[in-house]
Order: structure tokens, then C-alpha cells, then sequence
């Protein structure tokens, strides 16, 4: 769906400065847990992995050497710019194929069943549509292929999640599209994937309406 004209506005205004910042602004939490969260989940993968919502690289150390090829779907241009730059520093596509692709979650130019794994980490909270996005990750995983993700998800606790509702619109305004309500696992159990297992967690050092955490993995049926 195209853009309207404020949210061009604002992703040129707030949203470039939010690129800027959003290691900055994740610092703190990764400092204090998130980083070894991220490495335990991202060093699962394995084959042709396709990372969706890959935003500034913030998983590029994480991905091990079983990992054969990997591509980047990154939307938004800021958070592309500060990828590719992180690729280019890091000498990350030295070892591996690295592509970076410019789409969306929900409209992967992808081909079905070509993809080992699939990675997200903070990125269902943003889509604009997550049943269509996590339904894409369906169709372009291999039968048996793993959906890994870590998201902050709406609180199994009614208090908190009356808050989130209360909340979400600043939220949303301050984190260029985050939707701290979301009843993630929700949707990825109902999207037709199977799922291993869900590890409820809490993001370090970080406001509350954004600290319950989701963990797990899905496959995609045989």
C-alpha cells in the first residue's frame, strides 16, 4: 500500500532520526541481556536463512557457519544504509553470499519453499500487516524449514496489557510504527505453522510496555 503524505513526512523526519538512533536507543537493553538473547536464537539457524525486518544488522555477529547463505529483507532506506555500511565494516559477506533486498515482510519477492530458515527478532510489532507477514514466512520456508523469532508481545498480565492498549498510540508515534499490544504468539499459532516451543521472557532495561518477550521457534508443516 502506498504511503500517505504525513507518513512519508514523518518517516523522512522522525523516522530517519530514529534509524540513527536505534542502536543507541537498544543499547542498554543489549547490554544487559539482549545481545546474549539474540546469540542464543540467531545461532540456530542453519542453511539458506532469510532474516525479515534486518534493520541495522543488530544480528549479523550472531549467525554461525552453518548458516550458507543469508539475505536481508529491509524496508525502510535509513535502517538499509546503516546495513549495508555495517556489511561493508564488518567484511560479514567475506565468508557467505550476503543480499540485501528492499521489501517488506508481507511482500517478500521471494520464491516459495526456498529458504532453510527464517529469522525475526522485533520486527512483528512494526508490520503494517503481521498475518500476511508471518504467513509469507510460510511460504517461503522448505517443508520442515524453522521460523525463529524474539518480539516484544502483548502481556499475558490483564494490569500490563491494559497499559499497553492505554499507551500504544505515543508509543507508536515514538517508535516509528511500534505496536507494543501486539498478541504476537497469537497470530504465529494461528498462521498454520507448527509450533516447538514459546519462551516467555522480559526485555532488559527497558520500559515495561515493551518488556514481555516472546522466544520460540515454528516449522513449517512436512
Amino acid at each position: 500500500m502506498e504511503r500517505s503524505l504525513p507518513r512519508r513526512l514523518y518517516d523522512a523526519s522522525w523516522g530517519r532520526a530514529f534509524a540513527l538512533g536505534y542502536d543507541w536507543f537498544l543499547s542498554t537493553s543489549e547490554k544487559a541481556g539482549l545481545r546474549e538473547k539474540r546469540a542464543e536464537l540467531v545461532g540456530r539457524a542453519d542453511g539458506r536463512t532469510l532474516e525479515i525486518g534486518a534493520g541495522t544488522g543488530l544480528n549479523l555477529d550472531h549467525y554461525s557457519d552453518a548458516v550458507t547463505e543469508l539475505v536481508l529483507a529491509e524496508p525502510f532506506a535509513p535502517m538499509a544504509a546503516k546495513l549495508r555500511a555495517r556489511i561493508e565494516r564488518a567484511g560479514a559477506g567475506e565468508g557467505r553470499p550476503i543480499e540485501v533486498i528492499d521489501a517488506p515482510a508481507e511482500r517478500l519477492p521471494l520464491p516459495d519453499d526456498d529458504f532453510d530458515t527464517v529469522v525475526s527478532t522485533l520486527v512483528l510489532c512494526t508490520v503494517d500487516d503481521p498475518a500476511q507477514a508471518v504467513a509469507e514466512v510460510g511460504r517461503v520456508l522448505r517443508a520442515g524449514g524453522s521460523f525463529l523469532y524474539l518480539e516484544h508481545v502483548r502481556s499475558p498480565d490483564p494490569r500490563l496489557a491494559r497499559w499497553q492498549d492505554r499507551l500504544h498510540r505515543p508509543w507508536w508515534v515514538f517508535g516509528h510504527g511500534c505496536n507494543c499490544n501486539r498478541d504476537t504468539v497469537a497470530t504465529i499459532a494461528s498462521s498454520g505453522l507448527e509450533p516447538d516451543a514459546v519462551e516467555r521472557d522480559r526485555m532488559p532495561k527497558a520500559p515495561p510496555i515493551v518488556r514481555p518477550l516472546a522466544i520460540g521457534a515454528a516449522r513449517a508443516p512436512h
